[in-house]
């Protein structure tokens, strides 16, 4: 039997309720940071000697050195040339869209010129190195591949070196596959805080990155923070989240198979329903009672839904909004028939899906934009994975004598006010006399 939180916003402790919902401790325990820093500091300090014991000793895999978890180039085509039709058809139409929608996030450098000929600009550059995390084993999720490389790709990333853990020597052909066709340049059968620590300083045999990308567990989640500032990282992401805006009029089984689409992720997973109709939150919980009973990864879902998932009964659209902004979710749907009229009020969200008829499965394969998302409310201030997250921007400066000449009085009238003389005297020493 679920038993699913049911808010309703007219009660006056409903923020309090939410507050408590939407509560996310994603900050390791004592122990997971000490473990960590260990293994960091033994990759930083012994490389590969370090990288292979710590891989043995959690994947209870039995390599001699790196030559064995380093997977060559023809053994990931090999992966491709041996996948059935439908599964390679599948991962190529998926790079094709993805491609493309990406194609179109590419920033380029600019400049202008001032009326004193002082010429000002951004130049835009891409990302020498970038580490790409894949979960590997039972959880192992090819999408990751396309959604993190594709934009890397895209963006003119020169080297792409791939990181996905191998335990008991169980491969999954699909990564290794998506892993060929997006053209990831290196690939190690390693994972966990030590895989992490290999990217962020180089080994003898992993080559050391300028930014690490990827999902993970709480080791590669706290490894990705402890190594921040060394490397660039993408974000460390919380559990996966969606809310479904629905005015009712959507078969209750296309919204309860939504909310599993993301409970089935993990017990920790957030399915949310909103709707001012009463009386679909309850033919949605009936159709989630019916439909739990076929589902394969039945007890990670009951689990995420008696614990975090909640439907809420809002007195109109407007409210349902207000909500949703306070929420700022993963994962946005928007079942209604009108959804693009609501959009100028959605201030938070990572993706939003509009219509009936676009279910958020779409975007975690195959749609086009990038699955990798802001979760527990990041999405009040960051966005979605993409290109610009592997370029960088160098602002353009060069003076002409008048335009060095007229920015130098200014600039020591503001360096002389802070106290900083050698600012000021650099300045003035060209201005025209």
């Amino acid at each position: 039997m679920l038993d699913i939180n049911r808010l309703q916003t007219n009660d006056a402790t409903f923020w309090a309720q939410m507050k408590d919902l939407l509560a996310w401790d994603n900050v390791s325990d004592d122990s997971v940071q000490s473990t960590v820093r260990q293994i960091l500091n033994d990759i930083r300090k012994e490389g590969d000697k370090a990288l292979v014991d710590y891989t043995n000793k959690f994947d209870r895999m039995d390599a001699a050195d790196m030559s064995v978890l380093s997977i060559p180039k023809d053994r990931l085509q090999q992966a491709l040339d041996g996948l059935p039709t439908d599964q390679r058809h599948a991962l190529e139409v998926s790079v094709e869209r993805v491609s493309r929608y990406h194609e179109k996030q590419k920033m380029a450098s600019w400049s202008y010129t001032e009326d004193d000929d002082t010429l000002l600009g951004q130049q835009v550059t891409a990302l020498d190195r970038v580490g790409l995390y894949v979960p590997g084993g039972l959880a192992a999720y090819p999408s990751s591949v396309l959604m993190n490389a594709i934009p890397a790709k895209v963006a003119g990333v020169k080297e792409l070196i791939m990181v996905v853990p191998t335990p008991d020597g169980q491969i999954n052909e699909l990564v290794f596959a998506a892993a060929a066709l997006v053209g990831v340049d290196k690939v190690f059968s390693i994972g966990g805080a030590q895989a992490i620590a290999a990217l962020a300083y180089g080994t003898e045999s992993v080559p050391q990155v300028d930014k690490i990308v990827g999902p993970g567990n709480i080791y590669v989640a706290t490894a990705k923070g402890m190594v921040f500032g060394s490397v660039g990282i993408d974000m460390i992401a919380g559990p996966s989240e969606i809310l479904v805006i629905c005015d009712g009029k959507t078969d209750p089984d296309w919204i309860a198979m939504d909310l599993f689409s993301q409970a089935e992720h993990d017990e920790d997973a957030q399915p949310i329903l909103i709707s001012p109709d009463a009386d679909f939150l309850d033919k949605v919980q009936a159709s989630m009672e019916r439909l739990l009973l076929d589902m394969e990864r039945k007890k990670i879902i009951e689990v995420s839904l008696n614990e975090r998932a909640a439907l809420i009964h809002v007195s109109d659209m407007d409210e349902a909004i207000e909500v949703c902004n306070y929420i700022a979710p993963e994962h946005l749907e928007l079942s209604v028939d009108d959804p693009q009229s609501m959009l100028p009020k959605i201030r938070h969200a990572g993706a939003i899906f509009m219509g009936r008829y676009t279910a958020e499965a779409l975007g975690d394969y195959c749609a086009g934009p990038n699955h990798v998302l802001p979760t527990s409310r990041t999405a009040r201030f960051s966005s979605a994975l993409g290109v610009y997250d592997f370029q960088k921007r160098s602002s353009l400066i060069m003076c002409s004598q008048e335009g060095a000449s007229e920015l130098g009085k200014i600039a020591s009238v503001m360096a002389r006010g802070e106290g900083l003389i050698a600012h000021a005297c650099s300045a003035e020493y060209r201005i025209k006399k």
